[in-house]
């Protein structure tokens, strides 16, 4: 079997098609999988891009999930409850200027980060966030991002009474 993602997120839609085709235009994403229900409606798909996936659902609800209801950032008046970060090895300006050609909404333009990243943010056409990030040839150290930000940048969890 091909490798598979030990994370694989699930993004909602109001239009899941429209999305799948948005998404291959705009950041080069590959349909792999497509599930139509008899009624025409997508039932399901996958999209790969480098070695990830992502799901691209249409909005969803069921005793599956108990109260929850998965839906589309149109649905909760532009609210999100998470973005979808992909990490690219290079080329980061250049799939910038791509999804925005293709017409994507870019709301942070590239730029450095202190943590040792170069990211641009963007839009789909749904409302849900995407973040780009490639890495910057010499990251900074824990010291040098604290130093940077003022924060304090541990890799471990401080111990429950701390």
């Amino acid at each position: 079997m091909a490798d598979v993602p030990t994370f694989q997120p699930s993004v909602f839609y109001r239009d899941p098609m429209a999305a799948l085709r948005w998404l291959e235009a705009c950041f080069g994403f590959e349909t792999t999988s497509l599930v139509v229900e008899p009624s025409g409606r997508v039932g399901h798909s996958e999209m790969s891009f480098l070695s990830g996936a992502v799901n691209i659902n249409p909005e969803f609800s069921s005793e599956i999930i108990g109260d929850a209801r998965m839906v589309s950032p149109l649905e909760t008046e532009g609210r999100c409850t998470q973005f979808i970060r992909v990490h690219l090895a290079e080329g980061l300006d250049a799939h910038c200027e791509r999804a925005r050609a293709a017409g994507a909404r870019i709301t942070q333009e590239p730029g450095d980060q202190f943590y040792g990243e170069r990211t641009y943010r963007v839009l789909d056409l749904e409302g849900h966030v995407w973040n780009f990030a490639q890495p910057i040839a010499n990251p900074p150290s824990i010291e040098e991002m604290e130093r940077a930000s003022g924060l304090k940048i541990t890799t471990f969890l401080p111990p429950k009474d701390a």
